[in-house]
């Protein structure tokens, strides 16, 4: 998909399960928030009987990162509910998304939330969710973990970087931030309309640490020296480098706040609980245990892969699925050789949140 359109993740996915093969930093960042998502279904009003429940996973990308926590929000709102009620698990993202890999593994993984419950029922939708993609006061309990952080669009050119964070063009980074706030409004207003009364959304996203450092310098240092490498070979031309951009954003406490400042609501949605935390750099502490430098820039390699590099690739010049697929590959091999040469930690910043939708 072309920058500019709206995306509530990569803008395509390699597809046959990359993005579940090659997401530990997601699994691993999303675990302190997954205790949010236990006690507000814990808390969450409940629609009468025998209206199903509605969980909404709200950028799911292929499923696998999904499976503990809609397992974990299940079993506490089935011991609320009894064994017999219905609870109906709508799993939301762009239609380039892989869907074909979300219902495999649902129907495969062992831990798939439907192994144990034949009264849980699973479904997806294709669209973007900075609009309403459920009808009003239908959601009990929203879930969204590393999505937000992508824009709706990419909103200006970087002329200096792929990650506006460590771009020095002032337009380019007031462009971003304009983008950020309205995508996370956006974002806020559509789920206060889907929630119902007492419904709860629990969000994990990318951040800006305390001193405001967006992270992974090293990771993004590695991808853009390595796309230069490919312009000085020959395989790439400046202009489209120029056009490559990875439209996501780390937002501040403040950033995330500002919304609900001075009414203390927006959009039917009060925020219960924000924090702003570091997450845990697993791929460094197995390098410092094995000292594998090869299996840590393999590993961050194949994480850029799988996340960013269709986005990159999107903006090849007349590019063929060919030419889309040698770059892919020669991108992922120099960003990998220039990580293993200089192996370093990476700070990891998110933000964790619970938003409440008022009762009346």
């Amino acid at each position: 998909m072309k920058a500019g359109l709206a995306s509530t993740m990569p803008a395509a996915m390699e597809g046959h399960g990359a993005y579940n093969r090659s997401s530990p930093v997601q699994a691993d960042g999303l675990s302190p928030a997954v205790p949010l998502l236990a006690q507000a279904a814990g808390m969450v009003g409940l629609p009468p009987a025998p209206a199903p429940v509605v969980i909404a996973d709200y950028g799911s990308s292929p499923g696998r990162n999904s499976l503990h926590p809609m397992a974990v929000a299940i079993g506490v709102l089935r011991e609320r509910l009894g064994p017999e009620r219905a609870i109906s698990v709508v799993h939301i993202d762009l239609p380039e998304s892989d869907f074909t890999a979300l219902f495999q593994t649902l129907q495969n993984e062992p831990e798939s939330y439907l192994k144990d419950d034949s009264a849980v029922f699973a479904s997806a939708i294709g669209r973007s969710f900075y609009q309403q993609v459920l009808p009003a006061g239908s959601v009990t309990l929203g879930w969204s973990s590393w999505a937000v952080q992508w824009l709706s669009r990419v909103p200006a050119s970087i002329p200096d970087q792929l990650q506006v964070a460590y771009s020095c063009d002032p337009t380019a980074r007031a462009s971003f931030a304009r983008q950020a706030d309205a995508d996370w409004r956006s974002f806020l207003t559509h789920r206060g309309k889907e929630l119902c009364p007492g419904g709860r959304l629990v969000v994990l996203t990318m951040a800006l640490g305390q001193s405001g450092d967006f992270g992974y310098r090293p990771v993004l240092q590695a991808m853009y020296a390595a796309l230069l490498d490919l312009v000085e070979q020959g395989f790439l031309a400046k202009e489209e480098v120029r056009r490559m951009a990875i439209p996501t954003v780390g937002r501040s406490h403040a950033d995330l706040a500002a919304p609900f400042a001075g009414a203390g609501s927006f959009a039917g949605l009060k925020l219960a609980q924000l924090e702003v935390f570091l997450g845990e750099d697993r791929t460094w502490q197995d390098y410092q245990r094995s000292q594998d430098a090869g299996a840590f820039g393999a590993g961050w390699a194949a994480f850029s892969r799988a996340s960013v590099f269709p986005t990159l690739a999107a903006e090849l010049d007349g590019g063929t699925s060919q030419r889309a697929k040698d770059f892919i590959e020669r991108l992922e091999a120099g960003m990998a050789e220039r990580l293993v040469a200089a192996p370093e930690p990476a700070l990891i910043p998110l933000a964790k949140l619970v938003l409440v939708k008022d009762d009346n």
